[in-house]
């Protein structure tokens, strides 16, 4: 144990999975002495569970069981706050790269400065996600850096620092939980909706970290198309009027594209380059911002019109912020 594992508290880190990747070796090798690792999952039919009791040391693997009224992945989190031995507490994902000083940076962080989350980048691996990339750098990496929102895929906070949103939920109530203890409140939540960083945010006053992790997203046409519609209602539901300034957005940038082509191009062109150059994103992907406000509004119409989506191997119909059903993929 290391001088600096002494003097921080220890820390649980949660860990969404169905497979042991190479994120899971990663962080286990990041671990301090009195540190966690939880991996977490739905049920023993999931391959990573057969690592249970021949897991790493520090490192548990937590059975979340199946999603009623939530997404697997906010059901999972859940989980693992339940299950996590200590107060610091830090979210991550399986599809991104955890560096040999990642875990170390953002205890760091939270040293300095509190709650903070790192800042993704999605890189896309079809030509409909390439398409969204100057998108998702604008209403996603360049959203985290400014909004004070919460990217589930590296964020750090501790229970305390959670605190019951504006808008009260009775969720705790109903379940029989004190309706005063904003950690309660916030897993109760986790359990009747889709989006875990979506509802952290509510609940969490947050610092971004001045760089960024690649995220690699997308695979196929229809995956792209089911994550637009996810990404898009997770605005709706969580943030009403950034969804309407979205709408607005791509709206009137679409009709100056389209009357005055040159102006327009050159103007989204280089709003999205300079996004880019902010956050080192070395990608020729902004080229593509100019047919991509083009087609937005016709993507933003399909995610409304659309009643279900497919996230995680499972179809999720998200009514309202807290009226989610599960139904069979």
């Amino acid at each position: 144990m290391t001088r600096a594992d002494q003097d921080r508290p220890p820390t649980s880190v949660l860990l969404p999975t169905v497979r042991w990747t190479d994120a899971c070796d990663e962080v286990a090798g990041q671990l301090g002495g009195r540190d966690e690792l939880l991996v977490i999952c739905d049920t023993d039919d999931d391959p990573v569970a057969e690592r249970r009791g021949r897991a790493p040391e520090g490192v548990r693997i937590v059975l979340a069981g199946e999603p009623e009224g939530c997404s697997g992945k906010a059901n999972a989190i859940a989980a693992g706050m339940e299950a996590a031995g200590h107060d610091r507490i830090v979210w991550t994902d399986d599809d991104f790269a955890h560096p040999d000083d990642w875990l170390a940076t953002l205890n760091a962080d939270y040293e300095r400065q509190g709650p903070t989350t790192e800042i993704p980048v999605f890189v896309g691996k079809d030509p409909l996600a390439r398409l969204f990339e100057p998108a998702y750098a604008i209403g996603g990496t360049a959203a985290v850096f400014a909004g004070g929102i919460a990217w589930g895929g590296a964020v750090v906070f501790e229970r305390d620092d959670l605190h019951r949103p504006g808008t009260v939920s009775d969720a705790a109530a109903d379940d029989g939980r004190d309706a005063d203890d904003p950690e309660a409140a916030f897993l109760a939540d986790l359990r009747r909706t889709v989006s875990d960083d979506g509802t952290l945010t509510e609940y969490l006053d947050v610092t971004a970290a001045d760089r960024t992790r690649t995220v690699p997203c997308g695979g196929s046409l229809r995956g792209s198309l089911e994550r637009f519609v996810r990404f898009f209602r997770i605005v709706r539901f969580h943030d009403t009027p950034a969804a309407a300034f979205d709408v607005a957005f791509a709206v009137g940038f679409a009709a100056l594209c389209l009357f005055a082509p040159v102006l327009g191009v050159a103007l989204v062109t280089a709003v999205s380059a300079a996004v880019y150059a902010r956050f080192g994103i070395r990608r020729a992907t902004f080229l593509l911002a100019g047919p991509s406000v083009l087609l937005s509004p016709l993507f933003i119409a399909y995610a409304l019109a659309r009643r279900t989506f497919v996230w995680g191997g499972r179809r999720y119909r998200w009514r309202s912020l807290f009226d989610v059903e599960v139904l069979p993929a």
